[in-house]
């Protein structure tokens, strides 16, 4: 069965009880057999805020296409915040809950509605962070890089 590789964060209100009702309902509503990353504090990324993120990152097997696991997802996320994570401006704005489906296995797959790998996974350590946790092997399938080669390619353009 794939893997799926998801990322949650959350940085206003109680973040850590906000991952923990996500993390809860994704364990109801889709599968109780999840693997956690220890958690990543970090600084917004594409904007500014004076909140800080929490973000982990979880994986478990599933069967789900990854059309339908992602509804599922986005059904998780309105049930915690229907806010938007967008300005009026169309920039990112802080967020209660994010949950954003990172990778299933290799694959790759681009539809309207879903990207795979994440478009940006490549440029953001509280995703690598807890994706070289969950599987240090996994291999980026446009780059051929492992989640540490990914973040050393962030440390040296710095």
């Amino acid at each position: 069965m794939p893997t799926a590789y998801i990322n949650i964060g959350s940085n206003i209100g109680d973040r850590h009880g906000n991952i923990a009702a996500a993390v809860a309902a994704i364990k109801a509503r889709i599968t109780p057999h999840l693997r956690i990353s220890d958690p990543v504090e970090s600084a917004p990324w594409g904007y500014d805020s004076p909140n800080s993120y929490i973000n982990i990152g979880i994986a478990f097997e599933t069967d789900l296409s990854p059309e339908a696991l992602l509804i599922l997802l986005l059904g998780i996320e309105k049930s915690i915040s229907s806010a938007s994570h967008r300005t009026t401006s169309g920039g990112y704005a802080d967020r209660i809950i994010d949950i954003d489906l990172i990778a299933v296995d290799e694959m790759v797959c681009t539809t309207p509605a879903l990207t795979l790998p994440h478009p940006r996974m490549h440029l953001r350590p509280f995703v690598l962070i807890p994706m070289h946790q969950l599987n240090p092997r996994w291999h980026h399938p446009r780059t051929r890089l492992t989640p540490s080669q990914l973040l050393r390619r962030l440390d040296t353009s710095a």
